[in-house]
This record gives structure tokens, C-alpha cells and sequence, in this order.
């Protein structure tokens, strides 16, 4: 077996079932086999996925397990000489899995690769990203790279050519199983988000090369999943975000962390409070952000429960 594919779901059916065919209608010799890890969906997935792919090895544990859980428990299933970790609104072009295991096949020190990131109208989405430090977090992320290009490479630059990055973002990560293994995959104490970069992380600690392919091309429609929960998927994302930095950071570094954070987060709240009165309450957006930022005050001040944010 070449290429284990990986795709999570939960209650995004239609979404998967377009994952599972664009990696079916790729174009190349690769002997490939599809996971998908379902995590406690409701709707149709356990009925049509089986039916429409009966080549489908469909797991379903018990109750959500988060990504990184679901991710090690197919991998253990997985008999492929690499894992693509495919996001259920990611589609890869039908030459995208064989150009990026030539590449791995060529470069034997690369542990991960990603590919160029779309959107429908095929402009790029940042498929790059730095590792976390208070700079990514409490300062602009699109001034940074307009300010520092090489430092902090984005989609406003064209690359030509591979390029040898932090982390990637995690839509497509086609990783080597057993450097996989070896490390003894993703770390389960990050629930959603964070995953990869924490993955990348270890992996450049060991010396092992993290690339970016800008002509592996993944339609990407971003967000798909988490948009249905954002209020939830926003309360993971910042639990994951502590949880990186109380793992790779100091104590001090935390506490500037955690005190920016919280002075954006009111700046945020009383922007949005003002605009819902100017607009007289008519502007969904800025009731949606005012939600999310009320949510997230009202999260930390519960203490930080674990219980909130998505399902488990």
C-alpha cells in the first residue's frame, strides 16, 4: 500500500462523501485505501458512506474523540507506506497525491508535506504557517507577512519552487508512517487545532524536514466544518492554544500571552457592541462576533471548563 488517506467526520456527510472522490478520480498508479474516522455523527454518514464506498474502511468509535485521538486510532489501521491526513472539505487536484509522494520518495528527510491551499475561485489561502510565539498571536498575522515575507511566508507570495517551512496548515498533510510511528503520532492532549504545528514541531526538533509543495494544488473550502459551530470551535481553539504554550513555552511567556489575549478580546467585544448599535443590530456579522466574544469571556470566566467547546 502507498497512501493511507485519512479523513475525520462528523455530521458532514456531503462534504466527506466529495473528499472520498477526489481522491478516488486521482490520477496515478498509487495503490491507496481510505479511512474515515467517524466521530459521533447523527446524520446519514453511517448509511451512505458504506453504501456508495464499499472499498471504505469506516471507523467508528464510541463518542467523539477529537482529531488527534481519531487521527492515531486509523493510523493503527493503516497499512500505507505514507498517511495523507485530508480534511473533509479538502479536495486535491488528481495529481496531487502522486507528485507529493515522488517528492517524499525523492527527499528521504522530509517527514511532512503539504500542498498549495485554494479557494473555488482558485486564489491562494496561506498553507503555511509559523510556529506560534506572542507575535503570531497578539500582533496581525497578515502585517507580518506583508512586513517579513521570508520570515513569515503567506499566500501573498508566489512561490516557484518547494520550500522548507515551520508547520503547514493541516487541510493536507501527507506525513511518513513510520517517522509517524516513531514519534508515536499526534499528541492527544490537543482535542482540535494545534495538531499539526505541535506534530511539526517535534519533527524539525529531530531534524526532519517539514516542505511546502506550491504545485501539490487542494481545493480547500475553508472552515466548512467548524463554521457550523463557531461559538464551540472558537472555545477549542483557544483551549488548544494554551495548551501549546503551557507544553512549548514559559511560564512568563504565558502570562504576556494571556493578558494580550484577554485586552484583544474586549477590544473585539466593544467594537462589535458599537457596530450592533450603528447598524441598528441589522449586521449578522457583528452580532455573530459579538456572540463568539461573549462566549469566549464567558468560558474563561467559568474557569476554562473542559466541558465546553465541541462534543465530546
Amino acid at each position: 500500500m502507498d497512501v493511507s488517506v485519512i479523513i475525520l467526520t462528523r455530521n458532514t456527510c456531503a462534504l466527506t462523501r466529495a473528499a472520498i472522490q477526489s481522491v478516488l478520480d486521482s490520477n496515478d498508479l498509487l495503490a491507496k485505501e481510505i479511512l474515515v474516522v467517524d466521530n459521533g455523527s447523527t446524520d446519514e454518514t453511517q448509511s451512505v458512506l458504506p453504501r456508495e464506498f464499499p472499498n471504505l474502511k469506516l471507523i467508528r468509535p464510541e463518542r467523539n474523540l477529537g482529531f488527534a485521538r481519531a487521527c492515531n486510532l486509523a493510523a493503527k489501521h493503516a497499512s500505507g507506506e505514507f498517511l495523507l491526513l485530508l480534511n473533509s472539505d479538502a479536495r486535491p487536484a488528481p495529481d496531487a497525491l502522486e507528485k507529493t509522494a515522488a517528492w517524499m520518495r525523492a527527499n528521504p528527510d522530509c517527514a511532512v508535506a503539504g500542498g498549495q491551499l485554494l479557494n473555488a475561485d482558485g486564489s491562494r489561502q496561506n498553507s503555511i504557517a509559523n510556529f506560534p510565539t506572542l507575535a503570531t498571536e497578539l500582533l496581525s498575522k497578515s502585517l507580518l507577512r506583508r512586513l517579513w515575507p521570508e520570515k513569515f511566508p503567506g499566500k501573498e507570495r508566489e512561490l516557484r519552487g518547494p520550500l522548507d517551512v515551520e508547520t503547514i496548515v493541516g487541510a493536507f498533510v501527507f506525513v511518513r508512517k513510520k517517522i509517524w510511528d516513531e514519534l508515536g503520532g499526534l499528541d492527544e492532549r490537543y482535542f482540535f487545532f494545534f495538531e499539526e504545528t505541535d506534530f511539526c514541531l517535534r519533527l524539525r526538533q529531530e531534524n526532519f524536514r517539514v516542505v511546502h509543495l506550491p504545485e501539490v494544488r487542494v481545493r480547500h473550502d475553508q472552515g466548512a466544518t467548524a463554521k457550523k459551530v463557531s461559538a464551540a470551535a472558537r472555545i477549542e481553539y483557544w483551549r488548544s492554544r494554551y495548551a501549546y504554550f503551557k507544553k512549548n513555552h514559559s511560564v512568563s511567556t504565558r502570562l504576556i500571552l494571556f493578558a494580550g489575549l484577554m485586552a484583544r478580546l474586549f477590544f473585539d467585544w466593544l467594537v462589535a457592541n458599537i457596530l450592533i448599535a450603528v447598524t441598528l443590530g441589522r449586521s449578522a456579522r457583528w452580532r455573530n462576533r459579538w456572540h463568539i466574544c461573549s462566549a469566549l469571556f464567558g468560558w474563561h470566566l467559568r474557569g476554562c471548563p473542559a466541558n465546553a467547546g465541541l462534543p465530546r
